[in-house]
């Protein structure tokens, strides 16, 4: 079943950019609206229900903190709302028959993507003693840990909080882990997007006292996050608060940027230097690029807005939106306009329909330019234009690198991000005995893998001899398609899911390589990425082809990204038969062969191309028909 041309057409056209003039108000946040509402649904009649359960709350404390006390083995579902927050989901193995066995996903915050030795050994720790064993590298650059009973969630919390890590907003309607190029050289830009991705993370924290009041006892954590340290230097509470009398702050004095509602929905922040789209910048709420002048001072930032991924399978409405280009901010400016930014959401976004409440609808309803005449009446002054850049390339940062510093880093490949003990793949014993014997600091990455980093040159031989006596693939031995490729976790612990991922996308990598080699495509390259539903955690939409889950055995198939991630694909066929993808895919190859133009990638040949005339070409070929 292929999607109709006016499905296809309906998930990427832009609406006409409303024209409207801003003065900046004060917002009633217990309203059951606000004025510029993006209402792309029909919106209820009174304030929705996870509304009045935020103001309920009490800033993040009820009905969870309650139920947290109670001897049942889960939560309520308003407690689980509010746990979100504090950085956890309550789920249960869908595959095992009987009552549920409730138990806990807990996501770490690590902004850029940043491990200390200190942190990786309580985590392997944590998770051997009160996990399931393994670790997940996420797709925004954090750690997961499955399979925590709700009775050891407070010993897993508090543990993380002392050490001076967090799991506050790594969920929930709050600015998440901040992300940024995971690469680690030592030059004034790289250095920037990584001292700033910690400013900005820091700087749009829930400041609530129920996270230290529910896992710490009221009392203070042992260790001041690591990252608030490392840009105290920067006096990021000062200028969170602020005021120039716009109507960013808001007369809260628990949560003065957010107030007793949070946002509308979760939002996101890239940052990255010109050229490196290793992080998917254009898929944020918020995307920031250091620009620097000759000397490497820092002058400023581009900014663009209004990406994001998740969407809902026949909800023509919802839909995957890469980010706008909006203008370039000085640094001396730049936290005032992301708080800007925010408020605009904040106040604007749309809270009456939460399948619309994403920033990118309020961007995509106003067109950038009304967009960013709102947040210009937040901010005060107007933005500049946005800066010429060099173009964007795409890099997973995968083996051996020269730091910049007289040090060296390691790219290390891990399926899927999941860092586990299986059979002779030993990758978590690995680790271990690397951040033991050499105390490594890790960083990990955008794709879900993991960069190792501060390495000195005498102990590449040592590491490299860790890694095989482990079962690690040196990464020449990594097919390109699998270093590529991403899939979420789905199946059989995401309440979400719809079909599998994680489970099954290594058998799609390898059915789509032998496909490549029948069809004398030996060295093809494509960016593949899956998901079990359309919610987007691994980013399919931007991918250059893409398996998007919408049954037990089917998939949508999505064509035309870019393999620098700079846009969105298209929706080409419904309900693809799991068992038929080399039937699906050969034609459309087989296209790709006789009408590429040279060097042309395969997701801009099908970006180029079209799917009403993919789809007309593939109706009359013949299997086996075609090769290279």
């Amino acid at each position: 079943m292929q999607f109709s041309i006016a499905t296809v057409c309906l998930a990427i056209a832009a609406v006409t950019p409303l024209t409207l003039a801003f003065a900046p108000t004060s917002i009633n946040h217990h309203g059951s609206s606000t004025r510029l509402n993006v209402q792309m649904e029909k919106p209820t009649k009174s304030l929705p229900k996870i509304e009045k359960l935020k103001i309920a709350s009490a800033y993040l404390r009820e009905p969870l903190e309650a139920q947290l006390a109670t001897e049942k083995i889960g939560i309520s579902t308003d407690a689980y709302q509010i746990l979100k927050y504090h950085g956890s989901y309550q789920q249960n193995n869908r595959e095992t028959k009987g009552p549920k066995d409730y138990q806990f996903m807990l996501r770490l915050k690590q902004p850029a993507g940043e491990l200390a030795p200190e942190l990786y050994r309580l985590l392997d720790d944590l998770s051997a003693k009160l996990g399931q064993g393994d670790l997940r590298a996420t797709t925004r650059q954090c750690f997961q840990m499955h399979g925590i009973l709700k009775g050891d969630l407070k010993t897993v919390i508090a543990s993380i909080m002392n050490i001076g890590s967090s799991t506050v907003g790594a969920c929930g309607d709050v600015s998440r882990n901040v992300m940024t190029t995971p690469a680690p050289f030592d030059t004034p830009a790289y250095n920037y997007a990584r001292e700033y991705s910690k400013v900005f993370a820091h700087l749009f924290r829930p400041m609530t006292p129920a996270f230290s009041e529910i896992w710490l006892d009221g009392e203070k954590a042992a260790s001041v996050e690591t990252w608030a340290k490392e840009v105290e230097h920067h006096n990021v509470d000062e200028k969170m608060l602020y005021d120039n009398g716009r109507g960013i702050i808001l007369s809260d004095s628990v949560e003065p940027i957010y107030g007793t509602q949070y946002l509308p929905r979760k939002f996101k922040i890239g940052v990255t230097v010109p050229g490196d789209n290793s992080l998917d910048i254009y898929t944020n709420d918020i995307g920031c690029v250091v620009i620097c002048n000759e000397a490497g001072e820092l002058e400023g930032f581009n900014v663009m807005v209004g990406g994001g991924m998740g969407r809902t399978h026949n909800k023509e409405n919802t839909f995957a939106r890469a980010a706008d280009h909006m203008g370039f901010v000085p640094k001396e400016d730049i936290t005032e306009v992301l708080k800007a930014i925010l408020a605009s959401q904040r106040d604007h976004g749309n809270r009456d329909v939460r399948a619309n409440a994403r920033m990118k609808y309020l961007v995509h309803t106003l067109g950038i330019d009304s967009f960013k005449k709102l947040v210009e009446s937040y901010y005060g002054k107007t933005i500049a234009p946005w800066r010429a850049m060099e173009d964007w390339k795409y890099n997973d940062w995968m083996g051996w690198w020269d730091q910049g510093d007289g040090k060296l880093f390691y790219g290390q490949h891990v399926d899927n991000g999941r860092v586990k003990d299986e059979g002779n793949f030993r990758l978590k014993s690995a680790m271990r005995v690397l951040v033991d014997k050499y105390n490594l600091h890790s960083i990990l990455s955008p794709t879900q893998s993991l960069i190792f980093r501060d390495i000195d040159p005498k102990d590449k031989d040592g590491i490299e001899a860790v890694l095989r006596e482990h079962g690690i693939a040196a990464i020449e031995d990594v097919d390109p398609n699998a270093r590529l490729a991403m899939a979420c976790p789905a199946l059989p612990l995401c309440g979400l899911a719809q079909g599998e991922a994680e489970r099954i996308m290594p058998s799609f990598i390898v059915r789509m390589r032998e496909l490549l080699n029948k069809m004398n495509l030996p060295g093809e390259e494509i960016l593949m990425r899956m998901t079990g539903c359309p919610n987007g955690c691994a980013r399919p939409y931007m991918a250059e082809l893409a398996w998007v889950g919408d049954g037990a055995k089917t998939y949508q198939l999505w064509l035309g990204g870019s393999p620098v991630l700079t846009r969105t694909a298209y929706p080409y066929m419904a309900k693809m038969d799991r068992d038929l993808l080399e039937e699906t895919m050969e034609p459309i190859l087989a296209m790709f062969i006789q009408q590429r133009t040279e060097f042309e990638a395969f997701g801009d040949f099908c970006h180029r191309a079209g799917a009403e005339a993919i789809e007309a070409y593939c109706s009359t070929y013949v299997l086996g028909s075609v090769v290279a």
